[in-house]
């Protein structure tokens, strides 16, 4: 018998302090450094997670990949990328010969690979000096689905202006606008986005996406 512990408690315990260790260092002073997962992500996210953190939910061991796999032997290193006096460091999973690779976590079978991936991926490129890439996305039931990339100009141009604007913002302290897609419904500062404390009352997120009840 396993007793009155409570083992789902203690297997989300392993999970929140294995993913702490993984998670990417950033100096969050540092306002002229900034890491690339900050920018492909909500740029309202990732001030919040600079200038006032809170804690994100994992879901299991295999939110856990990507971090895990950057640290064996066989990961890639991290690497800066020069914008006029800031720096923009990111790091692929995995390098194999000339193609650059990350492993995602997806909870069922993906159709196409998710924008902010392929925002990291197609930038890791230009940061590496590599011409192609691939997204490998792994389901909790060990099926893999892979996505490859060549590197797309535009594309980082728009990685860059997030960047500039990011480190900007910091240095003014001013809260990024808002950035409505399907990753608020999972982002531990929904609350702060979509409540307003002076009314008390909750707006719809489909109201922001400009989604009727209909659709």
């Amino acid at each position: 018998m396993m007793g009155d512990k409570d083992y789902r408690s203690i297997i989300k315990n392993a999970v929140d302090s294995i993913g702490r260790e993984l998670e990417i260092a950033i100096d969050v002073d540092d306002f002229k450094t900034i890491h690339l997962q900050e920018v492909v992500q909500c740029l309202r996210r990732s001030y919040y997670d600079r200038t006032d953190p809170k804690g994100v939910e994992r879901r299991g061991f295999n939110d856990l990949l990507s971090g895990l796999l950057r640290k064996l032997e066989y990961g890639s290193e991290p690497k800066e990328f020069g914008i006029d006096d800031i720096k923009l460091t990111g790091q692929a999973d995995m390098k194999v010969d000339d193609t650059v690779i990350l492993f995602r976590p997806a909870q069922s079978t993906p159709k196409s690979p998710h924008a902010n991936d392929l925002l990291y991926l197609n930038a890791c490129l230009w940061i590496y000096d590599k011409m192609e890439g691939m997204i490998i996305y792994i389901t909790g039931d060990r099926e893999e689905f892979s996505f490859s990339l060549t590197r797309d100009k535009k594309m980082f141009e728009e990685v860059i202006r997030r960047v500039r604007v990011l480190s900007d913002l910091l240095n003014e302290q001013k809260t990024p606008i808002l950035e409505p897609s399907q990753n608020c419904l999972d982002c531990q500062y929904y609350q702060r986005c979509y409540i307003s404390k002076k009314h008390s009352k909750q707006f719809s997120l489909a109201e922001m996406l400009g989604l009727s009840k209909d659709n």
